[in-house]
């Protein structure tokens, strides 16, 4: 959840630090501090945002070529000066940033207690740099093996660096279950929890892997396990490019997003789908062709936005390969006793391939047997290394916390994979493959007519921006659309929205209609179209206020609901994309004019790295 960076080199640290920290923020805005070293250790940090820091900071010494950031999301102990970091240890000569949970942190902390330890903070991390501290002292071992043991005797989730005031040269780095990337540049190294705060100086990097210590100076890197095993670091090229990390001329990253869809879409499919041969090429799972045609289901897990894509993914796998689907929220999936075989694929789903509840579904059906699969966007990230194989969506980084163009892409990917799997088992055809690959092919086409409605919308997001609930209804593929538009709005407006399936409206949610309450309609032409109709006539007969996203040239709709919002014609497999695109235009229009900051939404953070 929370952000770090670390710098060690031949620059000044401090703006390195601050910069990667502004671009880190969308994973946690509660505090932010820094730690410097210059032949001292200097500690600023402040609840609030990053430029809150800089202001409190302005008039300090900034100096030194040797650092580390922070940007909190909470967890243990409320956002405040006193819970923000760096933490440090009893006699204030270590200092340590940390993203993740010290499940065991209560009991660490009452035998630190008993043993003469007092604690500044109500956080979890200043354990564990109190740890450190006792162990160094009680058995005279170098900062190293210190921190080394201490890690031995966590448990719970961690990304952290340790500086040392009496170690002017060195960083110490560790992960496990949260994300860390090393950047390899020359005499100098920086640390970060994703790539973003790296690519402007260096594109070789190196993704620290689960239980792995890396121990940094200018001139030397070295990294361990935590059995004291020396590992070969893997050093790749980032591919991600520093423009891709601005808002380039938009007024938030969201609306960027938003627009860049057309474009993300395409980089989705490049190169693996050929319409007019009706073939899909997915590389990252042909290996397990044989196992797809003969699977005997597939368990799709995931949490949030990613999990109504799933859900998409659900409706598509089963119509046009013919497998038996489930869709499962990570968060519930181990705490249940699934029934997993061999026999089974798991297909994981999440944008920054670090979800921890994600995560934790997919170690336990790999205990079980099951074949796993990952659809996830960042590269090197922990699910790709975690699973059998799988695809990556190519979306680019998307900084705002509310997903968006994450969320076409999986569902892109998952609308390939349908197809692929339809293809392996022989239940579409050549011309049908053919004719749906043709369609697919111009989705980023219709993405962009789409898009035009946008000043249309926010003129009704002006209409709506004081209602206090929303309900959203779909039937088929238009009941997790329905559910993502709810998400949507919620997420960065803060109004309560409901997504239902439209036929469960009579079973409780029509008690809650009346004038004052807009409900939003998928009702583009398909299956279900006379029967969401119908549903549209239960809520006008209710005195409730319609917002229909109807296919383009529908005349019926138009004559009930209140307001009509069209979207280009195109087959039912790809109504999905198309029907979500006016859904994230109305809530951020709406969440604008509510002076809500949509980027940065309270209380959330872009990567759930925490269970």
């Amino acid at each position: 959840m929370c952000g770090i960076v670390g710098y060690i080199g031949h620059r000044e640290a401090w703006p390195i630090i601050i910069k990667g920290l502004h671009r880190l923020e969308y994973r946690g805005y509660d505090s932010a501090g820094v730690a410097l070293q210059n032949g001292d250790l200097r500690i600023y940090k402040k609840a609030g945002k990053v430029s809150d820091l800089e202001n409190f900071a302005a008039h300090e010494d900034l100096g030194g070529k040797m650092g580390m950031g922070h940007t909190r999301w909470a967890t243990h102990g409320a956002p405040s000066d006193r819970n923000s970091h760096p933490h440090t240890s009893g006699d204030e000569r270590l200092a340590i940033i940390h993203n993740g949970i010290i499940e065991n942190y209560a009991t660490l902390k009452d035998e630190l207690i008993s043993e003469g330890h007092e604690f500044r903070s109500d956080t979890d991390t200043e354990v564990l740099i109190h740890l450190i501290e006792h162990i160094q002292k009680k058995t005279g071992l170098d900062l190293r093996e210190s921190v080394r043991v201490a890690l031995n005797e966590v448990v719970g989730a961690y990304a952290i660096v340790v500086m040392s005031k009496d170690e002017p040269d060195q960083l110490i780095a560790a992960r496990k279950g949260s994300p860390m990337v090393i950047g390899v540049g020359k005499d100098e190294y920086f640390i970060a929890s994703d790539a973003s705060p790296i690519v402007e100086y260096t594109k070789n990097v190196i993704y620290l892997n689960d239980n792995e210590i890396a121990y940094l100076k200018r001139d030397e890197l070295l990294i361990k396990n935590l059995e004291n095993v020396v590992k070969t670091p893997y050093v790749q090229e980032l591919e991600i490019k520093l423009e891709m990390l601005e808002k380039s001329g938009y007024e938030h990253f969201m609306l960027k997003e938003i627009y860049e869809q057309p474009r993300s879409i395409r980089d989705c499919m490049r190169g693996r789908i050929h319409p007019e041969e009706g073939l899909v090429q997915l590389g990252g799972i042909k290996e397990y062709a044989d196992k797809l045609k003969n699977v005997d289901r597939i368990i799709i897990v995931a949490c949030g936005t990613s999990w109504h894509a799933g859900l998409v993914g659900e409706y598509l796998i089963e119509e046009y390969a013919r497998i038996p689907v489930e869709v499962e929220y990570a968060s519930e999936f181990r705490y249940r006793n699934p029934i997993i075989t061999d026999k089974d694929v798991v297909i994981a789903i999440s944008q920054s391939g670090e979800t921890a509840d994600t995560m934790a579904a997919l170690e336990l059906a790999k205990e079980k047997g099951a074949t796993l699969f990952g659809i996830c966007n960042v590269v090197g990230s922990s699910i790709p290394r975690l699973t059998h194989a799988g695809v990556y969506t190519h979306a680019g980084p998307e900084i705002g916390v509310a997903s968006t163009k994450a969320f076409t892409a999986q569902v892109t990917v998952l609308t390939l994979m349908a197809f692929y799997m339809g293809q392996q088992r022989g239940k579409l055809s050549t011309s049908q493959s053919v004719s749906l690959l043709s369609e697919l092919d111009q989705i980023p086409t219709l993405v962009e007519k789409a898009l035009k409605s946008n000043d249309y919308i926010q003129q009704i997001a002006s209409k709506f921006k004081d209602a206090r609930n929303f309900l959203f209804l779909g039937r088929g593929t238009g009941f997790p659309v329905a559910l993502e538009g709810a998400l949507k709005l919620k997420e960065i407006s803060y109004i309560h929205a409901e997504g239902y399936p439209a036929a469960e409206m009579k079973h409780g949610p029509i008690a809650l209609i009346d004038e004052e309450m807009p409900v939003v309609v998928i009702a583009t032409k398909n299956s279900s179209y006379e029967k969401v109709i119908s549903n549209i006539q239960e809520v006008k007969a209710r005195k409730g206020v319609v917002i229909a996203i109807v296919t383009e040239g529908d005349t019926e709709v138009k004559k009930m609901a209140d307001h009509v919002i069209e979207i280009p014609d195109a087959d039912e497999a790809f109504l999905p994309i198309l029907a979500t695109i006016p859904l994230q235009l109305l809530s951020y229009h709406i969440a604008v004019m509510r002076g809500c900051n949509v980027d940065q939404p309270r209380n959330l953070a872009k990567s759930v790295t925490v269970e």
